[in-house]
């Protein structure tokens, strides 16, 4: 047991956090799924798709934008906003190295403690 994480969690872990709790809503992952690999889309076309209001879209990209997923840049009075691939990449292959070790303990023989 690695009882240390009861009372933190390790390091860079704090992101995480952030990545899961704004892929938790319905929405944000529709938005995810919008984009293109690579695409650039204005919020004004994010959110003539959604039978919700502009703002409500406006704070769901916010979420989206704080937790990393997003990254977004301003041209002119348009916000467009892009897939923020590499770190949704390390955040997803930081994940897969803890499962990956999980799985490999969980498939060693237990210690002899005869």
């Amino acid at each position: 047991m690695k009882s240390e994480f009861a009372e933190r969690l390790p390091n860079g872990w704090e992101r995480f956090s952030h990545f899961f709790f704004a892929l938790g809503d319905t929405t944000r992952q529709q938005i995810l799924l919008l984009f293109e690999p690579g695409e650039e889309i204005c919020v004004n076309d994010i959110a003539r798709l959604f039978k919700i209001t502009r703002p409500a879209i406006s704070h769901h990209l916010k979420i989206l934008r704080n937790a990393e997923l997003l990254v977004c840049e301003k041209r002119g009075k348009e916000v467009y906003y892009r897939v923020n691939q590499a770190y949704c990449v390390e955040v997803m292959r930081t994940v897969h190295e803890f499962i990956s070790a999980c799985k490999q303990s969980a498939t060693l023989p237990a210690a002899d403690t005869r």
